[in-house]
């Protein structure tokens, strides 16, 4: 039985892993989609495989302007290697270059790629390599039979082949759909892992529900709402959070040092500001308590409010000190309260009128002081053994209990007087208010990355 346990334990682990991993994967997939266009100059120029495959479903393909111009390009230098600068050919695809340039800049076919900073670039590297005042000024001169051939053929086409071209080529134009909106065709992608996530969902959910009676399959969902965020096509980015507590829980990777290290900061100062919220709102309340009077209702009346069980509490509470202060406190304390005893019991002897009327008769005025002594300590061990043995005695109980409740009866009188209470209210208000100030004061003068690092230290230590 306990084979068959230990084996579906490992089944359980390695399926939360293989979710786990299965969500990771939709997760990189999901952040490479949402990352894509700000990447794809990088991916075109070191993976144009990606560029080939993925181009597609992001609906991109090559703008028409910028594929035409370089098309020109690549035609005006095959006639200048089939025959020289000098052919009618060659003037009639320079002629169009000189066209398709100042359309170029004045369309901006960048705009649709949201790509102005390199379509800035390319009139930069132009002006500047013509010195010229303007881009269109730049590019007719560029483009003209007079400057390559002053300026070496060779070498300028060399220039715009590895600085303009690159720029012109990553340009790129997308397709609108019928709500003009940029087509993108991720979700079928998305889609077979969204519904895979939605019936694991689901079912776990639902099986959560049947083991606990009562919890309900809604209840369920609600409670683990964060696995919902993988089946929504709007904000994917928000996965990274199911997906960051399925690798957790799972054990898929070890995140309790990242969590750790990246939660330390933020965790120490909000726990900082709930403990001293807890503690104010705590102390507040309990002055709000002592203010409004329900202090004594709930202290002395025993009908009012939920009970929890049927002993009361303040006569349960005053039989146990009593008892604790005749079994454990005395006899801690026997010598000295002898010794107290002893000495009042001497003092009043000395003072009482039978003293001092025996004094006075022929024949007992040198009472000797021995015998005071002895009565005092006689009195004082008699008075603290017969306390302890007439609690222990069942009548002797019953003088106790009826003793106690008519103390806690008056006791009870006498602070519901209002100035008793006024004055009591007022002095526990005080010190709650001391302490609040306090704590708040002392809160300030602590590091709570401190008070943490403690407390991660306690915990090591135990663990």
């Amino acid at each position: 039985m306990q084979g068959k346990l230990t084996d579906n334990s490992i089944q359980r682990s390695w399926w939360q892993k293989l979710l786990a991993l299965i969500a990771l994967i939709n997760l990189v997939l999901v952040l490479f989609n949402l990352s894509y266009l700000s990447l794809r100059d990088f991916y075109f120029n070191n993976a144009p495989i990606l560029i080939r495959i993925y181009d597609p479903v992001k609906a991109i393909e090559p703008h028409p302007d910028t594929e035409a111009y370089l098309d020109t390009v690549a035609r005006l230098q095959q006639a200048i290697a089939r025959s020289s600068l000098t052919s009618d050919s060659t003037e009639q695809l320079l002629a169009s270059l000189r066209q398709q340039s100042i359309f170029l800049i004045e369309e901006n076919p960048f705009t649709a790629s949201n790509k102005l900073g390199t379509f800035a670039k390319l009139k930069h590297r132009m002006e500047y390599r013509l010195q010229a005042r303007s881009t269109k000024e730049a590019f007719n001169r560029f483009w003209s039979r007079e400057y390559l051939a002053q300026a070496d053929t060779a070498r300028e086409l060399e220039f715009f082949n590895q600085k303009i071209e690159p720029l012109l080529k990553v340009n790129y134009y997308r397709h609108i759909d019928a709500n003009g909106i940029e087509s993108d065709r991720f979700w079928r992608i998305d889609l077979f892992f969204v519904i895979f996530f939605a019936l694991e969902y689901f079912s776990r959910t639902f099986q959560i529900a049947r083991n606990q009676a009562k919890l309900s399959w809604w209840n369920a969902m609600l409670r683990y709402w964060y696995d919902a965020l993988m089946l929504i096509f709007i904000g994917r980015w928000l996965r990274i959070v199911p997906v960051t507590v399925r690798i957790h829980k799972s054990g898929l990777f070890n995140l309790e040092e990242i969590l750790r290290q990246i939660t330390h900061e933020p965790a120490a100062y909000i726990s900082q500001r709930v403990s001293t919220f807890l503690i104010v709102r705590l102390l507040n309340q309990s002055q709000e308590i002592i203010s409004d009077g329900t202090l004594v209702n709930v202290l002395l009346s025993s009908n009012e409010g939920i009970e929890v069980g049927e002993t009361d509490k303040i006569d349960k509470i005053i039989d146990r000190l009593i008892s604790l202060t005749i079994y454990h406190v005395l006899p801690q304390v026997q010598p000295d309260l002898e010794n107290l005893l002893r000495y009042s019991l001497k003092g009043a002897l000395q003072e009482s009128d039978i003293y001092q009327t025996v004094e006075k008769i022929p024949g007992f005025t040198d009472i000797p002081q021995e015998t005071i002594e002895q009565l005092s300590d006689y009195l004082a061990r008699a008075t603290y053994d017969v306390l302890l043995d007439s609690y222990t005695d069942a009548q002797g109980k019953i003088i106790f209990n009826r003793f106690s409740q008519n103390f806690s009866d008056t006791l009870k009188q006498q602070i519901q007087t209002k100035a008793t209470y006024n004055e009591i209210a007022n002095l526990l208000s005080d010190l709650l208010e001391e302490w609040k100030l306090n704590y708040v004061k002392n809160s300030r003068q602590r590091n709570p990355e401190q008070t943490l690092a403690e407390a991660e230290q306690i915990k090591t230590d135990l663990t």
